[in-house]
């Protein structure tokens, strides 16, 4: 126990203060999730109430059947606007201790128009598309209340995107060329919107409205065991000793958390509040620190078996279970976070960072006879998804097993008051995704509507010239540029209908054109000017928010690459490959990954010089590309440098000896 304690104290003492109003104030700037009211006495009775039966609906819709797909939609938004409205305040300046009289007017509006709709639901159905003087205001004050909403919650550069296309729809006669179309009009724009399930009510609020509640109730579950603390004792027990200890911490615990999480922000702030603070106290630069964390937390929302909301969203689009896009997803995922472990290695061994003393370091042993139960969900959501349950199934009892694995120990016993927090707290965590949905299906609603997909399908290969790769890169450009302030969520939406048609009309297959666009909208967090990841994680360590962005740029370079290699060549994603060429393609690429993380880094054995660098890329793009010959080019080249280098070494040892 004594050994355990001294781990656990030392750890509260390297934590960052992530209450100071410092953090605060940098936070609101990168996730406007992280604004919300924080209310006392009755009124926080009063939501937590509307927050738990949010949760309650959506349990007793899985366990008892869902509504028609229009209606359980609607509840599921009604609900995500109320909470909204409720928690998060019009204006910055406006008091978050209590409740805003105004904000209940935005509550009643919301209710009525969703009341609206169940009341006429058969009414409407029946007229088929004519509206009345009612209806479309009714539509039209829904649609606005989205707008708020989104603007309160998700931020405004997803608001101005929806608006754009809008207006798109409705001017779309004034646009020149092979984008412009005949107007919709407003009434008939209304309908689609808000009285079909083409638009707001369309298949991404459909996703979060089922399955992606739900997961988001297990991932409340797993947090208030207290699974956190696990992963970080876990990282330090089997790296926290190496060269580069805490850094290597940071990546192995972000893609744990990055398994139930699937936020790049959240991940940042949950583990990096440890994490970063030990790496600087460790040696590395305040960037670099910063940088690390943002690009392992990113990449959480590309490792199985829980990604980001947009893989439950890619399988439905795609009309696959689930487990067949987690399956695709693990081999790249894998890569991503080898290559960032090799750069943060390969940064430890030329700065000459040694790891923290292992008598500070909680033991494996114990670690797995206390908190190892908490492995225990991880491990039944794995077993269940391979199995073929459905998702609302898998998530349900992934919930119950988080519940009963939690009473195995005291310490992270779930009482029946923890079990009513965890259900508040996952209704809390749905309304960005809900809202983010709902926007987002206006924007598709506008696309089938007006045909904007293939229109600009086709303009993309036009402007690369039918290129196959020329595509991929104004895909790519497409993708990041969407992904500047916009959730991963929403930025897979909008790239999935107007960009990833242009690499399917090229002959891509759907998953590899699918997962191409899904990368680049994640990978947005790191990428500057606007780097919501990167920059949460130099607010932490105190550092520049761009050279923090251009560093975790640099160290998740594999995500860049890899969406090219596997669209390339599917044998990445598990598409018609045999076991022995899976394995050939995941041992070549995992050293092809190790070697560009060196020559990013500028050191293998000893420093690289920049000629050696060059090479050295080129050696791990051969090995991470699937193919004999580029294997033998790689592993030849690679093998060269290794040799050249040891020998280099032990002649400089020798002369310093001599």
């Amino acid at each position: 126990m004594d050994e355990t304690k001294g781990a656990g104290s030392g750890a509260e003492a390297e934590k960052f203060d992530a209450d100071s109003p410092e953090f605060k104030k940098v936070l609101e700037k990168v996730d406007k999730e992280s604004t919300h009211r924080n209310l006392a006495g009755w009124q926080e009775i009063a939501v937590g109430a509307v927050a738990l039966a949010f949760s309650c609906f959506h349990i007793y819709t899985a366990l008892f059947g869902t509504l028609d797909a229009h209606l359980q939609r609607a509840v599921h938004l009604l609900f995500a606007l109320t909470l909204v409205f409720l928690l998060y305040p019009a204006a910055k300046g406006m008091r978050r201790d209590r409740l805003n009289p105004f904000d209940l007017i935005f509550v009643a509006l919301s209710v009525a128009c969703i009341g609206y709709l169940f009341v006429q639901y058969r009414v409407l159905v029946n007229r088929a598309g004519i509206l009345t003087p009612l209806d479309i205001a009714v539509g039209i004050t829904a649609i606005l209340l989205v707008f708020e909403a989104g603007r309160r919650i998700v931020g405004l550069p997803m608001v101005i995107i929806t608006g754009i296309f809008l207006l798109y729809a409705l001017f779309g006669e004034f646009i020149p060329g092979e984008l412009g179309h005949r107007n919709v009009s407003i009434p008939q724009l209304v309908n689609h919107l808000f009285f079909t399930i083409e638009g707001i009510f369309g298949i991404p609020l459909g996703v979060s409205a089922t399955f992606v509640f739900l997961f988001l109730l297990f991932a409340a579950f797993i947090e208030i065991t207290g699974i956190g603390k696990l992963f970080i004792d876990f990282g330090n027990a089997i790296a926290g000793w190496a060269s580069g200890g805490p850094a290597k911490v940071a990546v192995i615990t972000s893609a744990f958390e990055g398994m139930v999480e699937g936020s790049s922000v959240s991940n940042v702030v949950g583990s990096g509040s440890f994490t970063i603070p030990m790496m600087k106290k460790l040696g590395y630069k305040p960037e670099f620190a910063g940088a690390v964390e943002a690009a392992a937390s990113t990449g959480g929302q590309i490792m199985p078996p829980i990604m980001g909301a947009a893989a439950f969203l890619m399988a439905e689009y795609l009309n696959v279970p689930y487990r067949e896009v987690a399956y695709a997803a693990a081999i790249p995922a894998v890569l991503y976070f080898c290559g960032i472990f090799a750069g943060v290695h390969f940064e430890a061994k030329k700065l000459g960072l040694r790891g923290l003393p292992r008598k500070d370091l909680p033991k494996l042993g114990w670690i797995m006879k206390e908190e190892g139960h908490l492995f225990i969900p991880l491990v039944g959501i794995i077993w269940l998804l391979v199995s073929g349950f459905s998702l609302m199934r898998v998530a349900l009892l992934s919930s119950a097993l988080a519940i009963a694995a939690s009473m195995i120990r005291k310490s992270t016993r779930i009482t029946p008051r923890r079990f009513i927090e965890a259900l508040i707290k996952g209704a809390k965590s749905a309304l960005g995704v809900a809202v983010a949905c709902a926007l987002a299906g206006m924007i598709v609603g506008v696309v089938t509507r007006t045909g904007l997909g293939l229109k600009m399908a086709s303009a993309l290969v036009s402007a690369a010239g039918g290129n196959l790769f020329l595509t991929m890169f104004f895909t790519m450009i497409t993708s990041l540029i969407l992904g500047m302030g916009v959730p991963t969520t929403a930025n897979y939406i909008i790239t999935s209908t107007i960009a990833a048609p242009a690499l399917l009309s090229l002959g891509v297959a759907k998953l590899p054109a699918h997962m191409f666009v899904f990368y680049f909208g994640i990978i947005a967090d790191l990428t500057p000017p606007v780097a919501l990841a990167a920059y949460a994680g130099a607010a932490i360590a105190k550092a520049d928010p761009f050279k923090t962005g251009v560093t975790a740029t640099r160290l998740a370079i594999g995500a860049f690459i890899l969406p090219y290699i596997f669209v390339m060549a599917p044998q990445l994603l598990l598409i018609d490959v045999t076991p022995l060429g899976m394995i050939q393609a995941v041992i070549t690429s995992l050293v092809g990954m190790t070697a560009i993380g060196a020559a990013l880094s500028g050191f293998l054995l000893a420093r690289l010089h920049w000629a050696e660098r060059i090479l050295l890329a080129g050696a791990g793009l051969c090995l991470v590309d699937p193919g004999l010959i580029t294997d033998i080019v790689g592993i030849a080249v690679l093998g060269g440098l290794a040799a050249f280098q040891l020998l280099r070494n032990r002649r400089q040892t020798a002369s310093g000896g001599a």
